[in-house]
């Protein structure tokens, strides 16, 4: 049974020209020190979360149909939720439009919901430029399986966006601009900026974000690299 452990009633701004609810599933397989939702991500704090049932989802959705258009599935990694699949065909029979949020580590499940047309739009997150992908996301990568994400969303069968959260320490100029020469020609990239909020490792909350004209001076850089280059 897929494990639920949050439930956005209403967001306006992540999933891009629709008003939405955002559906947040428990558990991944990455470490990344600067994430703010241990409590989706670290075992033990997962055990504390409360969980919501499919049920009340679904009771949920019903009464909002025709209020939202669009439906966010994230995490933690929604992709490791075994029922993930099937929840996702459930929501899409209600007429939903649904937006996935996703790390890239499983190309595998990505191509099924693309190819069986379960999702309408894909957010993948680009941790850090090849050789730093393991320090960045305190785990072991298969760099393999993220190149394979990045092309299968290149191809263009859903709409897409890769997006960055750059982590002074972790992230400097270089490493940005290799991301960007990466994944250049994608459809769209977003910087956006870290936020030193309950981070999974403590120190990162003692973190100075980058000033706002650092970030768009490097995007002024690199948007001849996609078709839309922002920052968040």
């Amino acid at each position: 049974m897929i494990k639920i452990g949050g439930l956005q009633k209403l967001t306006l701004i992540d999933y891009p020209g629709r008003l939405a609810a955002t559906i947040f599933l428990t558990g991944c397989n990455f470490r990344c020190p600067f994430c703010y939702a241990s409590e989706l991500v670290l075992p033990q704090k997962i055990k504390n979360q409360p969980k919501i049932s499919e049920k009340e989802i679904f009771n949920f959705l019903k009464i909002r149909k025709n209020l939202i258009e669009g439906v966010v599935i994230c995490g933690g990694e929604p992709t490791m939720s075994k029922g993930l699949v099937e929840l996702i065909k459930k929501i899409k029979k209600m007429g939903f439009f649904i937006k996935l949020d996703t790390n890239g580590s499983d190309p595998k499940t990505l191509k099924k919901l693309i190819d069986e047309k379960l999702i309408d739009y894909v957010a993948m997150d680009l941790k850090g430029p090849k050789e730093k992908y393991g320090k960045i996301s305190g785990s072991k990568i298969d760099i393999k399986k993220i190149q394979k994400s990045i092309d299968i969303l290149k191809k263009g069968k859903v709409d897409y966006e890769f997006r960055s959260t750059i982590v002074p320490g972790l992230h400097g100029k270089e490493d940005i601009l290799e991301m960007a020469k990466w994944i250049s020609g994608a459809k769209r990239y977003y910087l956006q900026n870290f936020r030193p909020e309950k981070t999974i490792n403590s120190k990162f909350e003692r973190i100075k974000p980058y000033p706002q004209e650092f970030l768009l001076e490097i995007q002024k850089a690199i948007s001849p690299f996609f078709e839309v280059c922002q920052v968040r």
